[in-house]
């Protein structure tokens, strides 16, 4: 079979260099088929030694060897990188606990075809364009699948052996919108996930958020195939916490009222605001973090209290321990920076603030800029991120996906403008070398001046740097401090 418009920026140059030895693989494939093609290409090149592909390679760009043993190479051109494999088999190594690294992978440039694209995961990826022809190669009917919209193993007996797939075949699920197919689940179920890296484990969750239109499709999976119970201990328990169902009227297929159904819907109606707010990739991940661990803390704080004539589920103080439990987590999972954002910071905070908003809305006709001026202080100026958990929150009860904020949300974001509270606005205007100046010298005494100075300011009582040095020198002169 033959398949047109299969074009990317630098096949050409593969097809001169190798001829009719090189092929597309992989999610490239499986993206054209689908009419969703992606600029990622995976190299697959047969019949030349790994040094012979080098040799041709170095002319044009620059070429990092990954690995001798299982011939992979990342060739740069023009700023675009390439995975460029020889065709190999992996095996499993004997290991009690297995991980991602557990697999022996020899690399041979005879292997014929088909033996390489069986050992990758689901028959979706088990698919091979020769560049030189467009001739598409399917021994294992992707192709089908693809149309069908299905999942399937390409080898039920190997695919125990790297624990990670279980956790791709959700990722896949989510990303594609594809429906797994039952072997998968049942091959999933007595794999031992707890030799995974965090590193690994982070980034397809990170795609299950970023990539997917609905990332509660994936989260289901996780849920489904039992990597939740393993891998995110706190987030099954939710799924055995039950919400009161007046409040939360949202529940799962089966008619349950836990917390489960309320995160996943949270999570997508953020993803929708994301998109609403043309958010970057990492803003984007702080939000959808959020939306995901906002609830954590529910289960510990779950009670039942007579309150307006029945009995109800309260969670009272579940946002501060879901903010203690989020810390925790990050650090299990080595989370800080993603992209040169602060996630370790920005995402706790925002669990913990993410209801003082409903307080400025009900006491809307009173509150002051100070309210305004402290939260945005205790989010790091992050007012948009917060905001719409907040929105993604109250929108969690419901399937309908939010077009746009909501009236709540609006009204909050237009007074933080009207107010001119900003993250520029809420930067201290009284610094240490301010201080130098009139005569404090570096000490714990300077610290607590300038806390105190910061406080004021949030508190509106000083708005430009003259007037809060003024009430410094009142500060000093009275010793205040």
């Amino acid at each position: 079979m033959k398949i047109s418009e299969a074009e990317f920026r630098d096949k050409e140059l593969f097809v001169r260099l190798f001829g009719q030895d090189v092929y597309a693989v992989g999610g490239f494939v499986r993206d054209l088929l689908r009419g969703n093609p992606s600029e990622d290409v995976d190299i697959l090149i047969s019949h030349h030694h790994l040094q012979d592909v080098i040799k041709k390679l170095k002319p044009w760009g620059k070429v990092d060897l990954v690995g001798k043993s299982f011939g992979v190479i990342k060739f740069t051109l023009k700023g675009k990188t390439y995975d460029i494999a020889l065709p190999r088999q992996d095996k499993a190594k004997e290991a009690k606990i297995k991980t991602h690294k557990d697999i022996f992978v020899s690399a041979d440039p005879y292997l014929p075809l088909e033996k390489d694209l069986a050992r990758r995961d689901f028959r979706c990826n088990s698919l091979a364009l020769r560049l030189a022809d467009n001739t598409l190669f399917d021994p294992f009917q992707g192709l089908k699948d693809i149309k069908a919209k299905i999942i399937r193993l390409t080898n039920p007996q190997s695919f125990p052996e790297d624990p990670l797939r279980v956790v791709r075949a959700a990722r896949f699920a989510s990303v594609l919108e594809f429906t797994l197919d039952k072997q998968i689940y049942e091959v999933s179920k007595d794999i031992d996930l707890g030799g995974l890296t965090v590193e690994r484990i982070n980034e397809e969750l990170f795609k299950i958020l970023l990539l997917s239109p609905f990332p509660s499709l994936g989260l289901e999976e996780l849920f489904k195939l039992g990597a939740l119970r393993q891998l995110f201990p706190e987030l099954y328990r939710l799924t055995l916490t039950i919400q009161d169902s007046i409040f939360h009227p949202e529940k799962d297929t089966f008619g349950h009222h836990t917390v489960w159904p309320h995160t996943k819907l949270t999570v997508d109606q953020a993803k929708r605001l994301c998109q609403y707010f043309k958010f970057p990739e990492p803003k984007c991940l702080a939000l959808l973090l959020a939306a995901l661990y906002h609830d954590i803390g529910k289960p510990d704080t779950a009670q039942w209290e007579f309150k307006k004539g029945r009995m109800v589920i309260t969670n009272n103080g579940h946002d501060i321990l879901s903010e203690k439990m989020t810390k925790k987590i990050f650090s299990r999972f080595k989370i800080f920076s993603w992209n040169g954002f602060n996630l370790r910071q920005i995402v706790p905070a925002l669990i913990r603030c993410h209801h003082r908003l409903a307080e400025l809305w009900q006491n809307r006709e009173v509150v002051t800029k100070k309210a305004f001026n402290r939260l945005a202080a205790d989010v790091y100026g992050e007012i948009e991120l917060l905001v719409c958990l907040d929105a993604a929150d109250r929108a969690g009860r419901k399937a309908r996906p939010l077009q746009r904020i909501d009236k709540e949300g609006r009204w909050l974001l237009r007074k933080f403008e009207e107010l001119n509270v900003s993250k520029e606005t809420i930067k201290p205007l009284i610094m240490g070398r301010d201080l130098i100046k009139i005569g404090v010298a570096p000490s714990p005494r300077m610290g607590n001046i300038l806390k105190k100075l910061y406080q004021a300011q949030l508190d509106n009582e000083f708005e430009t740097k003259e007037q809060g040095l003024k009430l410094a020198e009142k500060i000093i002169k009275d010793n205040q401090l």
